[in-house]
């Protein structure tokens, strides 16, 4: 992001970007409980800056994340034991709709696992040496947040992933692997994650649109 301030406490429109990610969920009837992972040593300014000062008492834990991103949402989950559904969410996603939630966390009451994604729109190109190849973009996907599951089978497959060695590029992967379906849901491409200064910039600009 080259700042100073890390992303997710710059502010889109006025109001720290995890803390509008938080909100959404918060705001969304069918979530009960939230728990946040930070970075470590990030718990008190989370609390103070972010929970505290909007609100959010649906928070019920903040966790210090691990080394990875895989660790974080681990550490996170053994905070959500009890629920049925555990919906994993990147906090530099601020502009995630209610209508996405409800229809990943609908999804994954079916099948056990689901996440929101838009299909591939662009002509998609592989190097292979010194030349290029083209691959079919009929059944491409590009994996957005939230990714939606059943409590005990996400958790059983983060164990089983940490157990093998196995690093996944997200959660749906490590649901993947044992072989179970997840369900792909269509989402809305103004879902962006935010992680340039180019991205803040259109974030502000779907924010205000909307």
């Amino acid at each position: 992001m080259g700042s100073d301030v890390p992303k997710q406490y710059l502010e889109l429109a006025g109001v720290p970007i995890l803390a509008r990610t938080v909100a959404a969920f918060h705001e969304h009837e069918q979530v009960h409980f939230i728990v946040v992972t930070v970075p470590p040593g990030d718990e008190e300014r989370c609390s103070r800056d972010i929970v505290g000062r909007y609100g959010l008492s649906k928070v019920r834990e903040i966790v210090a994340g691990g080394a990875t991103r895989q660790e974080s949402v681990y550490n996170g989950l053994q905070f959500a034991q009890g629920a049925d559904l555990v919906a994993i969410h990147d906090g530099a996603r601020p502009l995630v709709s209610p209508e996405i939630i409800s229809k990943t966390i609908l999804a994954a009451g079916a099948s056990g696992g689901a996440l929101a994604g838009v299909p591939v729109g662009e002509t998609v190109k592989r190097q292979r040496g010194s030349h290029l190849e083209t691959i079919p973009r009929g059944d491409l996907w590009l994996a957005h947040t939230p990714q939606t599951f059943r409590t005990e089978l996400i958790v059983q497959a983060h164990r089983e992933a940490m157990d093998d060695g196995f690093a996944g590029t997200d959660d749906a992967s490590l649901v993947e692997r044992l072989g179970h379906p997840v369900t792909m849901v269509n989402d809305s491409p103004s879902n962006i994650k935010i992680t340039t200064p180019e991205d803040l910039a259109v974030a502000r600009f779907l924010f205000e649109r909307s």
